[in-house]
């Protein structure tokens, strides 16, 4: 293979890495998001089916991660959209072996460094065999997280709209144009 051609298969596979990705219509209709539940950080449950009408946007998350300050944008994007509906939840991981080792400290960090209060889950196992059901279904219609701050984007109906890799921030025209076209208008 030529210098060109392989500079330029490799080129389409790194954009493919970092595009969003949108549900394959066959896949997005089994099930909804709606019919699983987390662990609040704070305690008890936190159903999905609580925010039935409502589109989320759910991202695992890391307290020591090159992309935490992507917790900055989240909170933005909540502020903005959260009185027209918009959920956003935070779904702490360690996975990717950058998370803080107790749902205290995280609350902690989340709340003293960048003032969070959208709702958050206990850390959650999110990849593998042996990921939180809901990342299991949602993996199969939208892909697997590949890092942290992947972003899936939910519609009112519980159904997988889009994904957002970790490199996209989460106030991306991509993203709110997205979140936007899920929204009441004002």
């Amino acid at each position: 293979m030529s210098r060109r051609l392989f500079l330029l298969a490799a080129g389409l596979v790194a954009a493919a890495a970092f595009a969003p990705r949108v549900a394959r219509t066959a896949r997005a209709a089994q099930g909804s998001a709606h019919a699983f539940s987390f662990e609040n950080i704070d305690g008890g449950p936190l159903n999905l089916s609580d925010f039935a009408g409502r589109p989320m946007l759910v991202v695992n998350t890391a307290s020591r991660c090159g992309f935490t300050p992507q917790y900055d944008q989240l909170q933005a994007v909540w502020s903005r959209f959260r009185d027209r509906g918009l959920v956003v939840l935070g779904v702490p991981s360690n996975d990717f072996r950058q998370e803080l080792a107790s749902e205290a400290a995280v609350r902690d960090f989340c709340e003293t460094n960048f003032g969070i209060d959208f709702p958050m889950t206990t850390i959650t196992r999110v990849t593998g065999r042996d990921a939180h059901p809901f990342y299991a279904w949602i993996g199969e219609a939208l892909g697997q997280p590949r890092w942290n701050f992947h972003k899936y984007l939910v519609d009112g109906d519980g159904r997988p709209v889009a994904a957002f890799p970790t490199g996209t921030r989460p106030d991306a025209p991509e993203v709110i144009a997205a979140i936007e076209k899920l929204l009441p208008s004002t």
